[in-house]
């Protein structure tokens, strides 16, 4: 064998003897926030702020996962802006797309979701009118405030920001290939930070199993626009009517 042939060969078994220790010719290491954006070492309330910050200040993100409330599961995949969002919502095997923009909510569903106004021959035609069209919710209908939440990107971000019990730093994890640092409430609640850039909240683990959310594309814009006047039915001053939104009535 040739000296600089076992030169090489004793270098090699000298750095796989070492690499968990060490490392090998200053690669490695073990420092599981080498690489980073530096956040996964600092005090969790500071994680918490910065996090806030990040999130506040993007222009859109993307929301989805389920959510449990009031003994209701509901599965949101909404995109977000300042002034209205856009996306569905699926709760009790009912489907709609929601649509806010600015003040002014959209409700879309098949006819299914109006329960296909039973054995009512003026229901049925009701609720086939509404089949696939826009709906305007008046502000005044309890819908209204009860759907308005699921388009409203600084009220579910601020949900976010709720661990029970003390704040406390946890494990360095991964969400969809990304290296986080998680922040744990004491009693419950994870919310896992990107180690990556800015450190967006990437995902959400509600306290109790009552649901989990991951967020993505952290400031990628998109269109949002209200629809065109023909893709809009007037169903009155409530949803609440006849025939009502199963869904709407039973949150």
């Amino acid at each position: 064998m040739y000296p600089a042939r076992r030169t090489v060969l004793s270098l090699g078994t000298l750095c796989a003897g070492t690499l968990l220790l060490t490392g090998c010719l200053g690669l490695g290491g073990g420092n599981p926030d080498a690489g980073t954006n530096g956040v996964g070492k600092l005090p969790p309330q500071t994680i918490e702020q910065q996090a806030r910050t990040a999130a506040g200040t993007a222009p859109a993100v993307r929301l989805a996962g389920t959510v449990l409330s009031d003994g209701q599961t509901f599965r949101l995949d909404m995109r977000l802006r300042s002034n209205g969002g856009v996306g569905e919502v699926t709760t009790k095997g009912s489907t709609f797309q929601l649509l806010r923009v600015g003040g002014s909510l959209y409700l879309k569903a098949g006819a299914d979701f109006y329960g296909d106004g039973g054995d009512d021959k003026d229901s049925k035609a009701a609720a086939a009118k509404l089949n696939g069209k826009y709906v305007k919710v008046p502000t005044t209908d309890p819908a209204y405030r009860q759907f308005s939440g699921f388009t409203d990107k600084k009220t579910l971000l601020a949900d976010l920001f709720v661990l029970d019990g003390t704040l406390q730093r946890g494990s360095h994890r991964k969400v969809a290939g990304t290296r986080t640092i998680a922040l744990d409430g004491s009693r419950g609640g994870s919310l896992d930070i990107s180690l990556s850039g800015k450190p967006y909240p990437l995902r959400y683990q509600r306290a109790g199993n009552a649901g989990t959310l991951t967020l993505s594309d952290w400031g990628q814009d998109f269109t949002l626009a209200a629809p065109g006047k023909g893709a809009v039915v007037d169903y009155g001053s409530s949803v609440g009517a006849t025939p009502a939104p199963s869904a709407a009535k039973k949150k």
